[in-house]
Order: structure tokens, then sequence, then C-alpha cells
């Protein structure tokens, strides 16, 4: 039934209106999920649960996502967000939150306007200067950029010598693997899950390319616990933590 009206509304309203008006159209769906056995970090409803529709665990109030969740409650818990804020390609659950955070400076970026952002930085050539931000996440970036060490020296270049990057893409098993001779969308969605995307990260081979340029890199890796259950998050799940 979601994914149904999803697609039927996008299909009628412009994406200007729906962006505007997006937390008031899922509202009349959401209260159907009011409850007490679930909460969503993000826009704090409670809920009696999630929707589940194409293997993700959505909120029903603000379409956050189950690593969107685990993110805040990362960047929280280890008290990143202050000082200057680089964020690429926002979700619009996150963008809405952190835009309204007074204690940063949010510059939110999206390259090919597909996303809320007020900026269009290119990850390869980030026109900022050096070491001007003091966190910056970088969720399901990489995988889409064909020359991912530029992009990889960019972050490094702005990234605050204090600061910290919350770094995550599809990760698997073994080696990195990737062939630029796949090109087209649909061998890309063979080889690599997913029409744009360039390869599949091994979490140690994209630590090793992280190294590369100086990085220091830490592996969180998170198993199944009861605030899954509750927070709606899904596990096992890795998060790489980066700085200088």
């Amino acid at each position: 039934m979601y994914s149904f009206l999803k697609k039927h509304i996008k299909s009628v309203l412009p994406k200007l209106f729906l962006f505007k008006n997006e937390l008031l159209l899922r509202y009349f769906y959401g209260v159907l999920y009011l409850g007490k056995t679930h909460q969503c970090n993000i826009c704090k409803h409670k809920l009696r649960a999630f929707i589940i529709t194409d293997n993700k665990s959505i909120c029903p109030f603000c379409g956050s996502l189950a690593r969107t969740r685990r993110l805040i409650q990362q960047l929280e818990y280890h008290n990143c967000l202050h000082g200057k804020v680089l964020h690429f390609s926002p979700s619009r659950n996150i963008y809405r939150k952190l835009k309204k955070n007074n204690k940063i400076q949010y510059f939110s970026s999206d390259y090919e306007n597909e996303f809320l952002a007020d900026y269009n930085f290119d990850i390869t050539q980030i026109k900022q200067p050096n070491e001007t931000f003091d966190l910056i996440i970088c969720y399901h970036i990489l995988e889409h950029i064909t020359n991912d060490m530029e992009a990889i020296n960019e972050l490094y270049r702005v990234l605050n010598p204090n600061g910290k990057i919350y770094l995550q893409t599809p990760f698997k098993d073994g080696d990195i693997y990737e062939d630029y001779s796949i090109i087209s969308p649909e061998k890309r969605k063979k080889h690599f899950g997913q029409e744009d995307h360039v390869r599949i990260y091994s979490v140690n081979g994209l630590k090793c390319r992280l190294e590369k340029v100086g990085f220091k890199v830490v592996i969180n890796s998170f198993n199944k616990s009861n605030e899954d259950y509750y927070f709606g998050f899904k596990s096992p799940e890795t998060i790489l933590t980066l700085s200088k």
C-alpha cells in the first residue's frame, strides 16, 4: 500500500510541492502507525510499527530509513554536531533536522538536484578552503563516483584537523569489485546492485584507499541488539569514521 501510494502521488504532484508539503502528506498516513512499540529518533514519533517495504524499515512520519536513524544516533552520542557540517546528498528527514540546529553551520550539497540542499559541490572538486569542515557526512556517495580517489583526496583536504567524517557505502566480502567497462544502467544494476553505482567496496578495500591519502580509519560494526527493534535499526551494519 505504501509503495503504491508513494508512486501514485509522485506521478501527479510536482516534486517541489512534494518536498515542501511532505510532512503534512505523511502525517495523514502516519497516524495509522501511532503506538508505543517503536520510536523514530529523528522525528521523535512513537509508533506501533515501521513501514516495511523493499527490505527497508521506514518511518511513516518523516521517511527516515534504518541507516539514517543509526547515523543520527551516532552523531548525537559522540557529540559531533558542532561547527561547520558538510553533508552530501542528505535525506530529507536529516536535512530538515540539521537545518534547524543552531549549533552548526550546515552545508548541504546535492550535485544533481535530486535532494533538498543549499549547495551543489562536486565531491571531486569541493569549492571550499582547506580544513573548513568540523564534520562531513558522506553516506552512500563514493560508490557513485568514477574517480573515487579524487573525491577521497578532496574530503581529506577540506576536513578540519580535529574533524570527523562519517562514511558508509554498500559493502561486500572479499575485495573491491569495479569494472569501468560496465557502463549501461542494466549491467551496473546486475553487477553493482544499482543502476548508477560504479563499484562495490569491501570494508578493508575502502579502508586501504582512505589510508593512502592519510586518513585514520575506525571501523564501527553494529550487531543485533534491543535497540534495533525499538528504533528500527538494521544489523549487521558498518560505519567508517575518519580523522586526520
